[in-house]
């Protein structure tokens, strides 16, 4: 069983994975987006959700701190590295949330062990199939680190084009520096690959209707990575879901006010 306060290595799916566990209030199991790492701050423990819950957080395989495997990763070996947590967390039931590509492992973990969760919280992310997948990052990989940065800002925000681009140029040089800085240069980057390619063949969508927890799913207006399209087809497909539009694009929730807020009161609920 894990401490309500920790941070260390764990034995888990016969992984060692990086954890950390603090915060005040019940457990929330939160699954990070592409390329997570708990050393990069700030990080969700420094969002509002620390505050008001025990969060268990935990850089996925091939990733940060963890363990990083010889062969290709799948959408269910990460699921199944998800619910190895879950147990030793040990709690019968918990509210799950999802950013982005995490957003697809709670997915998985969802239909593959249905039980263990008692809500789920699906942030900016993508079923995959007939529910379209998210915009496929992996194609960035090939481009110099201005060009993947400028196409991924672009992206992240729609609001972004070109025009946009011309009309605030010392914020988008802004945003550059920040954006190029950001990737740390001890990351494993056939880690990094490997998530990248479980993530374009990540495809849920035909399943989704066996799911009977409580999901709220929340999107942003200008999202080209999670497309509200997207975030409606997920929707469609679940049979206990709310949808909620923020005002901002991949980063909503930081973008938005009003969306940590929600997302708090959904979870208190739940």
């Amino acid at each position: 069983m894990l401490d309500q306060e920790f941070s260390g290595f764990v034995n888990a799916n016969r992984l060692q994975l990086y954890l950390e566990r603090g915060g005040s209030g019940e457990t929330v199991l939160y699954i990070s987006g592409t390329g997570g790492d708990l050393r990069n701050k700030p990080n969700q423990f420094d969002s509002p959700l620390a505050r008001y819950f025990n969060l268990v957080c935990y850089d996925q395989r091939g990733l940060g701190q963890s363990d990083k495997p010889d062969g290709e990763y799948t959408m269910a070996d990460y699921a199944d590295d998800a619910a190895a947590v879950l147990d030793l967390i040990g709690e019968e039931s918990i509210r799950v949330v999802g950013v982005s590509f995490g957003g697809m492992v709670a997915q998985e973990l969802a239909l593959r062990y249905p039980r263990r969760i008692r809500s789920l919280l699906l942030l900016c992310t993508s079923s995959g199939g007939g529910g379209q997948p998210s915009y496929p990052l992996h194609e960035l990989e090939a481009l110099t680190p201005t060009e993947r940065v400028h196409r991924h800002l672009q992206i992240s925000d729609t609001r972004r084009d070109d025009a946009w681009v011309q009309a605030q140029p010392e914020q988008w040089q802004q945003l550059m520096d920040i954006s190029l800085r950001a990737r740390r240069p001890d990351r494993d980057e056939v880690g990094a690959m490997k998530q990248l390619n479980a993530r374009k063949l990540h495809n849920t969508f035909d399943r989704l209707a066996s799911l009977d927890m409580p999901v709220l799913l929340m999107g942003g207006l200008h999202d080209g990575i999670a497309p509200p399209q997207n975030m409606r087809a997920l929707h469609a497909a679940l049979p206990n879901a709310e949808l909620r539009f923020y005002e901002g694009g991949h980063l909503f929730f930081i973008q938005d006010r009003q969306a940590y807020p929600d997302m708090l009161e959904w979870l208190a609920s739940s």
